[in-house]
């Protein structure tokens, strides 16, 4: 047991990091291994490869997702920020070099290979991306002088570039989304509320009628006698097969024929071998973590950490509920893992950033009081930042 007297580093953190958030980040962790054992050997069998390859390097990946989700937590709000802006600088020159040197897989060029190792630079950005819109904003909120929404803008701009150039629209639309979350918790005017929303329909009507790829999943999805719905009626079926409790972990056979069933539909393989009540409780932990981190957000009197947790959450909510959504047909298909869940070496690294990002900046921290007390609260003080 650590002592609430020992003022080590490693106390500090235990004492001050949220437990709840801590465990629920655990579990994701934890889980994407078990139903990787489930959902990747008929894949890794198909391809011609070790039947546990996927499993074996999705564990591979968990180990050092593990260390970076604890070190990222033990960092300040001002190290939150500072990181952020050296991984959306790496981000997007790795963004520019895979549109020269990048791999094509499926029509659109999304990794590039760094030392044998597939690297998806749009999983990084997101979270930095989300962190710098809130220091902009948070900025230009406390210091009038600082044009901070228009940096916002040129940022949102130079992203949305880069990542409908691969092409990534599903990433473009995730980001845009978080972004003008962030500008509606910001306080911006109902005016300016619709004309992004204006902005947004517009945006994707235009790439429903310039983007061949994007035309055809939503034609797909509107009628599925247009084109090829194998993937979805396929994960439906899964869903149906496995009915409440499952049919077993291993004897899943829908699975064996579903293409990405160890990654974006990693949670039809979840129905059909653990049941509907395994995919209810996987989908209470992210609710949790997105309401939990909401609260803490709501009690923030800072700005900057109040945008940057609710921004990571709502970044962590939404993607989970795209993947979720294309799973059981509700949505056209977008090509997005599930965090934690979902085989990947970049994603994992990155929903384990963003999630250590979420517990240091929801860490109990001290304000110094006029009396020269000093009471515990959510806030980061002013010399943090």
């Amino acid at each position: 047991m650590v002592s609430r007297a020992d003022r080590s580093r490693f106390a500090e953190w235990l004492w001050t990091v949220d437990h709840y958030l801590l465990a629920a980040f655990s579990i994701l962790l934890v889980s994407g291994v078990v139903f990787a054992f489930a959902a990747s050997p008929p894949v890794a069998e198909r391809i011609g490869v070790d039947t546990f390859y996927f499993v074996k390097r999705q564990a591979m990946f968990t180990i050092p997702a593990l260390g970076i989700m604890l070190a990222a937590s033990l960092m300040t709000p001002r190290m939150v920020r500072r990181a952020a802006l050296v991984l959306f600088t790496i981000s997007v020159v790795l963004l520019i070099a895979t549109l020269f040197m990048g791999f094509e897989t499926k029509g659109a060029r999304r990794w590039i290979y760094i030392a044998g190792v597939s690297v998806q630079a749009s999983e990084y950005l997101k979270p930095a991306f989300v962190v710098l819109i809130a220091f902009l904003l948070s900025e230009s909120g406390r210091r009038r002088e600082v044009p901070g929404v228009l940096f916002a803008f040129i940022l949102f701009a130079v992203c949305a570039t880069l990542l409908v150039a691969q092409p990534d629209f599903g990433q473009t639309m995730l980001i845009g989304m978080v972004w003008a979350a962030l500008f509606f918790l910001n306080g911006i005017s109902w005016m300016i509320i619709v004309a992004l929303g204006i902005i947004g329909i517009a945006g994707l009507f235009a790439a429903y009628a310039f983007l061949p790829h994007v035309t055809s999943r939503v034609d797909r999805f509107l009628d599925p006698s247009t084109g090829d719905t194998f993937q979805v009626d396929t994960a439906l079926e899964a869903f149906m097969s496995g009915g409440w409790f499952g049919r077993g972990p291993g004897e899943g056979t829908v699975k064996r024929i579903l293409p990405d069933s160890h990654a974006d539909f990693i949670f039809a393989v979840v129905g059909e071998e653990f049941g509907v009540i395994a995919c209810l409780m996987l989908v209470i932990v992210f609710a949790f973590i997105v309401i939990r981190g909401l609260q803490h957000a709501s009690r923030d009197q800072d700005a900057f950490g109040r945008l940057a947790t609710a921004g990571l959450v709502v970044l962590f909510g939404l993607q989970a509920t795209i993947n979720l959504s294309v799973n059981l047909h509700l949505v056209p298909s977008k090509g997005m893992t599930l965090p934690f869940i979902s085989y990947g070496g970049s994603s994992l690294l990155a929903s384990a950033m963003s999630a250590g990002a979420i517990l240091a900046l929801t860490r109990k921290r001290p304000r110094p009081m006029s009396n020269d007390t000093v009471t515990v609260s959510r806030l980061s003080p002013s010399s943090l930042m």
